[in-house]
């Protein structure tokens, strides 16, 4: 039985460097040759490296490569790939290709800078034989370094590198192993990776999609991104410099009702005099505490919310942010744009609950300075005076004030709650009052008054069922996905079961 003891990097260079079948390429263009300094430090180096190669002027690499946009960006990482594993079949697979598994360890990487303005990220990837002759799989990451001097993100990088090289190797079958292990004698907190992309015929079953969620589950970044696509992106690649728009629900499944509450507060918030000209993407959002809800994550759940999302064409982002300061955060690494975030009544109760904020020195002021700093602004959907009695009736923590009776604000309703006429705990009241006066807070306008009585785990539990009728609560595509591929345990109607066929 295999050992789980954790391996050091020493012990996991040598252990390749001493496995005959394995040889190939170390490309390194940033932070230093760390990578392959491990296999040769480790001995027994020449039984694996056929080549080490850093080019750094940009253009001995642009002759090597080819030239890109970007040296710090996927497509240059794959034209290194691509290049030195060419390479080494065009030289020695005539002398050793029946024995040995070539491969092509590559990054490019940008380190901290003298100056220390830039941000501290890279691209690493590995292409490896499983067998000799065999047709190569790629898996490539992205990293973001968290150390503050530039000597410790190059050690972290030299680290990080031979884990995936070793668990491209011995972890291959195991994907949840392979993911653990890349911060192995490392931990997650020197180092993030915000995306993962398994590819080739070694991975044809793999899910990218589910193996991103893991970076999240097991600790290795705190949000990942995906395309309408299905495809898996790279936070940084989508949300630099732009404006954000982003709703937060459970989406199980995505309803009408939010479809309508994005449709409504991207239209107000294109109407900001701060986008004028500035690109704008949108996000629906789920965090790691809504697929944990029921205690564990449930993975074919989670692949059915994603892809009914991405049916109506919507970016998803996966976080592990519970507070809505954290996630503001999040986007400020990658833009000084203006964010707007849509929620419903029972978010913004979330986020006026001090319970919430006990483990910040300045409770929810603190939050809230956090939060509403640097152009953000709440855009607030409605909710029917009946749902929310039963809102407050299930979570009496979240509604310290029942809207009973008539409010004494004269825009309040009795059939609506929203953003003007809601009641907060007495004492924060002034501070409401105020975030709403300075347009912190807005109400959202123009929603559709027929669809607010549709609520995301009616329509679970009614397909689930087999009842009919559901179809008219969910956006058509989102319908039309659900039934195609039997998503959230979607089965035919009892009746159209009994249809006689022919």
């Amino acid at each position: 039985m295999e050992s789980s003891e954790l391996l050091t990097t020493n012990r996991k260079a040598l252990t390749i460097n001493l496995d005959q079948a394995k040889y190939g390429t170390f490309a390194e263009i940033g932070a230093g040759q760390e990578v392959a300094r491990h296999f040769f430090q480790a001995g027994g180096a020449a039984g694996t490296v056929a080549k080490s190669i850093s080019a750094y002027d940009m253009k001995f690499s642009d002759e090597i490569y080819g030239k890109t946009a970007r040296y710090v960006s996927k497509e240059r990482l794959g034209l290194m790939l691509n290049h030195e594993y060419n390479l080494l079949l065009e030289r020695l697979r005539e002398a050793r290709g029946d024995r040995t598994e070539f491969f092509v360890f590559a990054d490019t990487v940008a380190a901290k800078s003298f100056k220390g303005t830039n941000e501290a990220h890279g691209w690493m990837g590995v292409r490896f034989e499983a067998t000799p002759n065999s047709t190569p799989s790629d898996i490539i990451l992205h990293v973001r370094m968290v150390d503050k001097e530039n000597i410790l993100q190059q050690q972290a990088l030299g680290i990080i590198g031979v884990n995936l090289v070793y668990g491209s190797f011995y972890y291959i079958n195991d994907q949840d192993r392979f993911i653990k292990s890349l911060a192995d004698n490392l931990g997650v907190d020197r180092i993030e990776v915000d995306m993962i992309n398994f590819s080739g015929e070694l991975f044809a079953n793999v899910d990218n999609r589910l193996m991103s969620l893991k970076l999240v589950e097991y600790g290795l970044t705190n949000a990942v991104m995906f395309g309408p696509k299905g495809e898996v992106l790279q936070p940084s690649a989508v949300l630099y410099k732009k404006a954000i728009v982003v709703e937060r629900g459970s989406f199980r499944p995505v309803t009408l009702v939010n479809e309508d509450m994005m449709r409504c507060a991207l239209a107000q918030f294109l109407q900001e005099p701060a986008l004028k000209g500035v690109d704008v993407v949108v996000l629906m959002e789920i965090t790691m505490h809504n697929l944990l809800a029921s205690g564990n994550i449930d993975h074919k759940d989670f692949l059915d919310r994603v892809d009914t999302l991405a049916a109506i064409g919507n970016n998803v982002l996966i976080s592990n942010y519970l507070e809505f300061y954290r996630l503001t955060s999040y986007f400020r690494r990658y833009t000084k744009q203006m964010v707007g975030v849509a929620m419903g009544i029972n978010n913004l109760l979330e986020v006026f609950n001090e319970r919430y904020y006990e483990n910040l020195d300045g409770g929810i002021l603190e939050s809230f300075g956090r939060l509403f700093k640097n152009l953000i602004k709440l855009y607030i959907y409605p909710m029917r005076k009946s749902a929310y009695d039963r809102y407050c009736l299930a979570n009496p923590s979240e509604c310290p004030v029942p809207m009973t009776g008539t409010s004494l604000h004269p825009l309040a309703t009795d059939v609506w709650v929203n953003a003007i006429n809601l009641q907060v705990q007495i004492h924060l009241r002034n501070l409401y009052a105020h975030l709403l006066e300075n347009h912190y807070i807005a109400q959202i306008v123009g929603y559709d008054t027929n669809i607010m009585e549709i609520f995301s785990r009616d329509v679970l539990n009614t397909i689930q069922r087999g009842e009919p009728g559901w179809e008219a609560m969910v956006p058509a595509k989102a319908a039309a996905v659900i039934k195609e591929r039997r998503l959230f345990g979607w089965k035919d109607s009892p009746a159209a079961q009994l249809q006689p066929v022919g």
